[in-house]
């Protein structure tokens, strides 16, 4: 009867060895996918992508458009009010549309280059959320490569401890 009860014993232990080298490897698997997710690699800017970044960010601010449209009511009410002597821009404002299409044509581009790097920052952000559902995927099968080891652990148990109990019994039926 002790020996059966040992038994028992050692086959839990087997499983639980089993269990182990399960959480065992899916941790290993998991490292990589855990390393690239807390030291992403650092962007490294160039002066160049800096100021890009910069222009993009103070041109769609409401800072920029309320100082804009301060400067043009400005430059205009200035050069209306103004003698001819001292306006530097009279009424068609050729130089304030020079300079309106200068600002556009520098700021377009400007902006383009920091809406691609803001692009790229996304198709990062995307690579790391497949990285997160890849290791929620690995860990799911993880568990249910435990849940099935369990199972068959289980059974497997259950039906020597059955056949042990039908010894048993039947040493005690004859015995009787």
């Amino acid at each position: 009867m002790d020996e059966d009860i040992l038994k028992l014993l050692d086959t839990e232990n087997v499983q639980i060895k089993k269990l182990q080298e399960i959480v065992k490897k899916a941790i290993e698997d998991e490292e990589l996918i855990v390393q690239n997710l807390l030291n992403p690699p650092k962007e490294i800017l160039t002066r160049g992508q800096n100021i890009s970044d910069k222009v993009a960010k103070f041109g769609g601010s409401w800072l920029f458009i309320i100082s804009f449209f301060v400067i043009l009511t400005i430059w205009i009410t200035f050069n209306v009010a103004a003698s001819q002597a001292d306006a530097f821009d009279p009424y068609p404002f050729i130089l304030m549309n020079l300079i309106l299409s200068c600002i556009a044509a520098l700021q377009a581009p400007t902006i383009m280059m920091s809406q691609n790097r803001q692009e790229e920052k996304d198709r990062k952000r995307g690579e790391n959320d497949y990285l997160i559902n890849l290791k929620a995927e690995l860990e799911i099968r993880a568990l249910n490569q435990k849940l099935d080891l369990l199972l068959q652990e289980q059974i497997t148990v259950l039906f020597q401890s059955q056949a042990k109990q039908m010894e048993m019994l039947k040493r005690i039926e004859s015995k009787l």
